[in-house]
Formats: C-alpha cells, sequence, structure tokens
C-alpha cells in the first residue's frame, strides 16, 4: 500500500485507526483454547470484526516469536486473514549494523524467502542511518522509526538534549534525510501529545504511527489537533483496549464495538479538519 492509498483508505474509512495484535496466549478467551489454534481463532475473528473501522494492523511479533516456530506459522496465517485494503506492519523494531539488517528486512518484506511480506516494520535508530539503509531499499515498503515513544522510559535517552536538541528531535532529521513521506513514517506517543507541534516541524508531511491511547492514557483529540497534517498523517494504534474488550464468547463483538467507538471518534476529528 503506497502513501496515496493509504490516504484514500483513510477517508474512505473515515479512520485512521490501528489495531494492534498483541495476542496473548493467556489472555484470550478461555473457551477458544490457550495454544496456537485458540489464537489462530482468535485473531481472525478480530481482524473480521474489526476491518469496517481501522485501516491498519499491526502485529506485534514478541507474542508469535515468544511461540518458537509455530507462532512464526502463526504470523503467516494471521497475515492472509488481513485484506490487500489495510496497512499491515510488524511491529519488530529491529535495527543492526547493515548485513544483519539486510536480513531482518528480508525476514519481513520477501515473502519467497520467509513467507512474510508486511507492508511497514519498526524499527531501532540508535546504530546510525547506515544501520536502516537495507530497509529502506525495498520498494513500496514502509519504515518506521521510533522516534518518541509513549513509555516513561522514554526520558531516559529519547528527551536528553544532545547539544542544542532533544536525541528524538535528531532521529527526526537525520531520517529525513534518507526517507521520504512515501516510505518513511516515526513513531511518536499518544501520551507526548504536547509535543506534537514541535514534530511536525521535522516531519510536516509524514505520517506518524501513535501508540499510547487507550490503556497508556493518551487522548486522541489531542493528538489528532496537534499531529494532524494536510493528508490526515496519523495512525492511532489501539491494541488492548479493542483486542480484551470482552472476554467470552461474544468477544468479537465487543472487540468491533469498541473500535467502532474509535472510528467514530475519529470521524469527527476528520469533519473538524476538512
Amino acid at each position: 500500500m503506497n502513501r496515496q492509498q493509504l490516504i484514500e483508505q483513510i477517508h474512505l474509512q473515515k479512520s485512521y485507526l490501528c489495531v494492534g495484535l498483541d495476542t496473548d496466549i493467556d489472555k484470550i478467551p478461555p473457551h477458544l483454547g490457550k495454544n496456537i489454534s485458540g489464537m489462530l481463532a482468535f485473531n481472525k475473528a478480530i481482524i473480521e470484526a474489526t476491518l469496517p473501522f481501522c485501516v491498519s494492523y499491526k502485529i506485534n511479533t514478541a507474542f508469535y516469536e515468544a511461540m518458537g516456530a509455530s507462532g512464526w506459522k502463526l504470523m503467516q496465517q494471521t497475515l492472509e486473514f488481513i485484506p490487500s485494503t489495510h496497512l499491515v506492519i510488524a511491529d519488530a523494531k529491529r535495527g543492526d549494523i547493515g548485513n544483519t539488517s539486510g536480513m531482518y528486512a528480508k525476514a519481513f518484506f520477501d515473502k519467497a524467502s520467509s513467507g512474510l511480506s508486511f507492508d511497514a516494520i519498526t524499527t531501532t535508530p540508535y546504530m546510525g542511518k547506515d544501520s536502516l539503509e537495507p530497509f529502506f531499499a525495498y520498494k513500496n515498503k514502509w519504515v518506521i522509526v521510533l522516534a518518541l515513544t509513549s513509555n516513561a522510559g522514554s526520558a531516559d535517552f529519547e528527551q536528553q538534549t544532545i547539544g542544542s536538541k532533544k536525541l528524538y528531535e535528531l532521529v527526526l532529521e537525520e531520517f529525513t534525510k534518507i526517507g521520504t513521506p512515501e516510505n518513511l513514517m516515526f513513531v511518536v506517543g499518544a501520551t507526548k501529545a504536547e509535543l506534537f507541534t514541535e514534530i511536525r516541524k521535522y516531519a510536516p508531511d509524514h505520517f506518524l504511527l501513535v501508540p499510547g491511547v487507550g490503556a497508556q492514557g493518551g487522548d486522541l483529540e489531542k493528538v489528532a489537533r496537534y499531529g494532524m497534517n494536510n493528508d490526515i498523517g496519523l495512525l492511532v494504534n489501539v491494541s488492548r483496549g479493542i483486542l480484551y474488550a470482552g472476554s467470552g464468547s461474544d468477544f468479537a463483538t465487543h472487540a468491533a464495538n469498541e473500535a467502532k467507538f474509535i472510528q467514530q471518534q475519529m470521524e469527527k476529528t476528520l469533519n473538524l479538519k476538512n
């Protein structure tokens, strides 16, 4: 999915919601079974229930890699449930020296090699620009670089001043030199909504992947007010608030209701923008 297609999908769905598939085997409804089959059934039901209300899905690979080889297969099967109308992100947070990053990119982008073909991958920038260049070599794929995350620990490094700028500002500044709004996004946490205006000075046209709305306390209205650009430019991720909205046999209905509620809030912000 390219940038224009993503923008069109946002206006079609009246939503910029990304549903996080952080599927925890210990939290899925008991009637499904605490096993790989149960996780797959859970993912399928969640995807089918939330498709009308979102434009993207984010698979947190840690929850699948923890299951070994069967978890990798579960990622493959989950990807097959998601239609091409929705952007699919591997939340893998990879980044290493060039040849290693090349293999990471191949693992998540090259279906012929690994069986996986994500549209985008989250990456860590702290080994420098060259560590992420192999990801940018793939055409029609997105590289999503961590900039300012929603956790309290972001103050330990990301918000530290280096020279005259914060570290996250340097990340924004440097990676916009090698990526474009067509293939580069940044992760910016919703709990830092007051900083979106400053972030937009460095990345005015790029999409921002925004975690932290819901369970982590981020405010959607503030994110939209300070973070939207002319092309909307936001993907707001919600994981736990949707996945575990219900714990019984009707869990998918509860997930759909929660996704719809968020979509309706987003529609209001889009109307205000228009």
